[in-house]
């Protein structure tokens, strides 16, 4: 199962091009999508979900092309965790999923077998009986999740599948995720870098409508070496000037000194030294190529 993008875009009826003439070629497994809001991911999913037709280009689901008279077929093949979701507030749990599946065309015993199975992966399974309209946000999110399993698709897309979630929660997603991949495509949209860090090899960065990089999660990290330097400063004054003329991936205190993370394309004149690159500094220094030319694909 392979998703090819060719030259997509996308523009509003206000004028605004959310997706500009991207490209981009996803494989099986599990495939980061990395980006700042209004970058343009939810667009491009909406895409890919044919909820939205392309202005221009052309993308293929396992060969088959994007039209109006394939969309039956491409759907049937997809499953969709959105960003925004409320689903049903006076059913259960239970009685939700029941609907969706029935929706979707699954036979009401293979439903119920499969609901049993995601509520136990997702600890909803006590929750079953609540109506939607009790649950938390997280809680909701986790529903939303499992009615995008239901019918076991070849291409799960999930749109900040994390969002909500305490940090047991979020491990568990990322886990069900990982088994889920296996023989499947997963496009896991997110700005949560360590998220992609723990579930994927391969990502794509997404700006403005345009992929800044795209490729193995090693590609980014070595693209980024010898870029990114570490000094300390006395206070958040100190902290502020050297905001002012690098980018900063991270702060933090060690002891009573700021300890600053930053990027710059050669040695800064100040007191630093060089560090390791982690995926959080690539990404933040990709997004900051200002126009300069493009990332290898790697």
């Amino acid at each position: 199962m392979g998703i090819k993008i060719e030259d997509l875009t996308v523009t509003f009826k206000n004028k605004v091009t959310a997706v500009n003439h991207a490209s981009l070629e996803i494989p099986g497994g599990i495939f980061g999508l990395l980006g700042e809001n209004g970058a343009g991911k939810t667009t491009l999913m909406r895409v890919l979900t044919t909820v939205l037709s392309p202005g221009g280009g052309t993308v293929t689901l396992d060969g088959i092309p994007y039209t109006r008279e394939n969309y039956e077929k491409i759907q049937r093949k997809i499953g969709y965790l959105p960003q925004e979701i409320d689903l049903y507030p006076g059913l259960t749990v239970q009685e939700c999923l029941e609907y969706m599946g029935d929706l979707s065309g699954i036979s009401a015993a293979v439903c119920k077998k499969r609901i049993a199975c995601y509520l136990e992966k997702t600890s909803l399974s006590e929750h079953r009986k609540k109506k939607m309209r009790q649950l938390s946000g997280g809680m909701k999110r986790r529903v939303g999740l499992v009615q995008a399993l239901l019918n076991e698709p070849e291409f799960l897309i999930v749109d900040e599948p994390t969002t909500g979630l305490d940090p047991e929660e979020r491990i568990r997603i990322r886990n069900l995720l990982a088994d889920f991949s296996q023989g499947r495509t997963v496009l896991f949209s997110t700005h949560v870098v360590e998220d992609l860090a723990a579930v994927c090899n391969r990502l794509a960065v997404m700006k403005k409508g345009k992929f800044l990089y795209s490729g193995s999660m090693r590609g980014l990290l070595e693209q980024a070496e010898g870029r990114i330097w570490i000094c300390k400063a006395r206070d958040e004054r100190a902290a502020r000037e050297v905001e002012k003329k690098y980018p900063v991936s991270s702060k933090q205190y060690v002891g009573d000194e700021l300890q600053i993370k930053f990027i710059s394309e050669t040695p800064p004149e100040l007191e630093c030294s060089p560090c390791k690159a982690t995926l959080e500094d690539a990404y933040i220094y990709s997004m900051h190529m200002d126009g300069r030319q493009a990332p290898p694909v790697k």
